[in-house]
């Protein structure tokens, strides 16, 4: 597997010359192919290829911002005709170029992510309009969200997440999200699984300003539908994590008489790059069939010597009376980019419903 940053490629580029001179016959495919490899580019990461592509490719556009729209609406039915019914991750230069040079014309702009974003996803694209147009840009995602096509419907709720990651924040989305709202209604019951996910991740930034308005949320539309009930419990899933009592209590989740026993950890001293395994026993002592939730969380030693919690699912089943169940787990300590590690003594919990059961120690070492 490559690197990412390769699929700007010189096959790349002379495709989507061709595909670009086709409609725009002004465009000269090798003088912008040279410019793109002028000075540093083989030294360029993927995001600045990227925003070199946008640079370049506006050289080569028509000044006026409506005009060089067009174009690229053509480009794109022209890819589609080619094969490309939805854009790669290398055709993202579109929407960047939205968001480069069409900040001040609000009604081409919108009008344009509409369409592009059928091809490639703007999602990153939208938010400078959101904090530059505020209720005006969500007034019109709320539009997006009853559009017949999906890939509309969810930029309308991925592009106005308060906490999208790797994109830019909007602080006033964070502190009330209230204008945004009235999109996921729309969208509670929405027939694609891809933007019913988007708002359950919508619901979820949420939760991590306005925990209260989610339980609302969830309050209000639960038993709707299935697919609704799913998204409250993903958009949920930080409160479930945290053991938020309210959102425990509204999903049954209560851990009296769920018993824990023979908890151990098999090596108590783990070697970076190894595996931590435990195990233990788990029973349900009421006279009714309980659901459990069952997690565990690991108590990371930092740099500065505290412990940092993190927590991991294991499943979430119904357990009959008296029902006995053997767990074991295996978690990784192998060095990934997402997590430094750090010699010494961590722990490991137990969580049932949300409860923070018994905990052990082990020694982590290099």
């Amino acid at each position: 597997m490559g690197l990412i940053k390769d699929i700007y490629s010189v096959s790349f580029y002379e495709k989507f010359s061709q595909a670009v001179a086709e409609v725009h016959p002004a465009f000269d495919k090798q003088k912008f192919i040279d410019t793109i490899y002028e000075g540093d580019f083989a030294q360029k990461e993927w995001k600045e290829r990227m925003k070199h592509t946008t640079f370049v490719f506006h050289q080569f556009m028509p000044e006026n911002f409506p005009e060089a729209v067009a174009i690229i609406d053509r480009i794109i039915q022209n890819l589609r005709k080619k094969g490309s019914s939805e854009g790669g991750l290398a055709f993202i230069f579109f929407a960047d170029y939205i968001e480069m040079y069409g900040l001040d014309d609000f009604k081409t702009s919108a009008k344009a992510f509409v369409s592009i974003t059928q091809f490639i996803s703007c999602e990153f694209a939208v938010r400078p309009f959101i904090l530059k147009y505020k209720e005006k840009m969500i007034d019109e995602m709320v539009k997006w969200s009853l559009h017949e096509n999906h890939h509309v419907r969810r930029l309308a709720s991925e592009g106005s997440r308060p906490r999208l990651p790797w994109a830019m924040a909007i602080p006033f989305l964070k502190k009330d999200p209230a204008f945004i709202l009235p999109i996921l209604e729309n969208l509670k019951n929405d027939s694609s699984e891809y933007v019913r996910r988007s708002v359950a991740n919508n619901l979820n930034d949420i939760v991590k300003d306005n925990p209260e308005i989610v339980l609302e949320i969830a309050g209000k539309w639960k038993g709707f539908s299935k697919e609704t009930d799913a998204i409250i419990k993903h958009g949920c899933r930080t409160l479930l994590k945290q053991g938020h009592p309210e959102i425990l209590s509204h999903y049954g989740l209560e851990s009296s008489n769920i018993e824990l026993s023979n908890f151990e950890i098999k090596m108590p001293v783990v070697k970076i790059g190894d595996y931590l395994q435990f195990q233990f026993h788990l029973k349900n002592i009421n006279a009714s069939p309980k659901t459990v939730r069952l997690e565990y969380a690991i108590h990371y030693k930092k740099a500065k010597g505290h412990l940092a919690k993190k927590v991991f699912k294991i499943s979430e089943k119904i357990y009959q009376p008296n029902q006995l169940v053997k767990v074991e787990r295996n978690q990784s300590f192998k060095i990934i980019t997402t997590r430094v590690f750090h010699t010494g003594i961590h722990e490991l919990s137990i969580i049932i419903n949300g409860t923070e059961s018994e905990t052990l120690s082990f020694e982590l070492i290099g």
